[in-house]
């Protein structure tokens, strides 16, 4: 489903500034991306949400809005206007980069009228719950979109196309997610919470004909607005798993060609993933959540941790083929609602084991590719100024060597508990191969094969100067220094 040795970029993070500028930052960096070795970027939601040009995109309010109607206090959205978003995905294809869309079908936000409606107040920690009998309930859930006034599409949202919210003006003090009479919530969703359908906002009733048709109509008219190559669809452990296949195949469909399509299972356990890959039929990829977990535990255990473990658990090992590789995301960085933390010291080793392996669809992202600099409150309520350093040196470095050399099969040497490694000896198209050596405790070395007889070898990340030379039968001891990660590739004759 991913191109060979693609590598995907997240091209946004939560704190991006709230300018309207990312959409032409992106179409100016297409080129350069594309030139590092960057073949497929996911862009952040384009659509109007519930905080206007202030709102990540996850608030959604208006999905035929991408920056064009004066709706929510501004016209633009956080990253630009309609017209800007366009040109930069025509930007990226002209420079070689396939666009994923960043796709939010779970639920609304941000309703311009109130509606009555009876329901049944459920336990926010188990949806099996009730804590009170069906009641009448004032709830925001028509949506009506006046600064649109029908273009695109006259459709408007009432309170029957979903199936709950978490908010009553008659009951405002009662924390409860209000189920809808004759709703249910759906099955084929995480079991966590009993039946963890509902997120946030109002909640869309896939089980609904009428939403169905909505959201493939929607499908239709965003693909001929954009051309986008593919999607990133959010929350999907919150949605009913078989919608995803069926409103994909609509699309591709009506396209009449590939889209790609990932999801964001954010979970840990791997059973969980495994499970909504057998029920959407493998057609979806996934984000190794628990890749990303093993990082996460592995930078804040430093030679504690067993290196021999990192892909313990994780899809990349047991799935690769529907794997999409990450080191961090926007909401798993620092100060937003999923932090876990991959420690600046480790994100190098990371980003080796993503880009220089075989298996996965690397994501790189963008406050580890930039570098970001922020401010928000934590969960202790206190302000917190947070600075993310840029690694961008280093992941260049590796995508050099993964465009040029990571080809071939791939021998592992996981041998010790603090240093590891492995090597790709190449093929007829991409010869020499490479080593990497990774170690979280003190310097390392390794005895590895690369299959060059007699050929010097140097360590691209310049933390090794000295070259290493393979002996007759294409061994040599590669070497890393403590903490670090060296990655050996064949020295040109001069």
């Amino acid at each position: 489903m991913s191109e060979p040795n693609g590598v995907m970029m997240q091209y946004f993070h939560w704190y991006n500034e709230p300018d309207g500028s990312l959409w032409s930052e992106f179409a100016q960096s297409a080129a350069a991306l594309a030139e590092a070795g960057v073949t497929s970027v996911w862009l952040p939601p384009a659509y109007k949400g519930t905080a206007g040009g202030y709102d990540v995109g996850y608030g959604v309010y208006d999905m035929y809005d991408l920056g064009e109607f004066d709706q929510k206090g501004s016209v633009r959205t956080k990253y630009g206007t309609k017209a800007e978003y366009i040109a930069a995905i025509k930007a990226a294809k002209a420079a070689g980069i396939r666009v994923y869309a960043d796709v939010v079908l779970n639920h609304m936000m941000g309703a311009d009228e109130a509606e009555e409606v009876e329901a049944t107040p459920f336990s926010p920690d188990d949806r099996h719950q009730p804590i009170g009998d069906l009641q009448t309930v004032k709830v925001w859930t028509h949506f009506t979109f006046p600064g649109r006034a029908g273009k695109h599409s006259d459709a408007e949202w009432h309170w029957w196309h979903f199936d709950a919210v978490d908010y009553s003006e008659y009951s405002e003090d009662q924390d409860a997610i209000y189920l809808f009479k004759d709703k249910s919530f759906d099955d084929n969703v995480d079991l966590e919470k009993g039946a963890f359908d509902y997120l946030m906002g109002c909640d869309l009733d896939m089980q609904n004909p009428e939403v169905q048709d909505r959201l493939k109509r929607w499908g239709e008219w965003y693909i001929d607005t954009t051309e986008v190559d593919g999607f990133r669809f959010d929350a999907v452990k919150h949605v009913r798993a078989g919608f995803f296949p069926d409103w994909l195949n609509h699309c591709r469909h009506h396209a009449g060609r590939s889209l790609f399509a990932v999801g964001e299972y954010w979970s840990y356990e791997i059973e969980a993933l495994h499970h909504f890959i057998q029920v959407t039929g493998g057609d979806v990829m996934l984000f190794d959540a628990p890749l990303h977990y093993n990082f996460s535990v592995a930078s804040n255990g430093s030679s504690d941790y067993d290196l021999r473990q990192i892909f313990d658990n994780t899809l990349v090992q047991q799935q690769p083929a529907l794997a999409v590789t990450l080191v961090d995301n926007h909401d798993s960085q620092p100060l937003q609602a999923l932090e876990s933390v991959v420690e600046p010291w480790f994100k190098p080793l990371a980003y080796a084991l993503i880009l220089l392996r075989r298996d996965g669809y690397p994501c790189i992202f963008y406050a580890d590719y930039y570098g970001a600099h922020y401010k928000d409150h934590g969960s202790d309520g206190g302000e917190y100024e947070i600075w993310l350093d840029s690694h961008q040196w280093l992941i260049d470095k590796f995508l050099y060597a993964r465009r040029t050399y990571a080809y071939g099969d791939q021998y592992d040497y996981f041998d010790h508990a603090n240093c590891i490694g492995w090597t790709r000896l190449g093929d007829e198209a991409h010869p020499g191969g490479l080593a990497v050596v990774i170690s979280n405790g003190e310097a390392g070395t390794k005895w590895m094969e690369v299959g060059q007889p007699n050929q010097a070898y140097i360590d691209i990340t310049e933390h090794v100067n000295e070259p290493v030379t393979t002996n007759d039968e294409g061994w040599a001891e590669f070497r890393c220094e403590a903490g670090s990660v060296s990655v050996w590739v064949a020295q040109a004759a001069s």
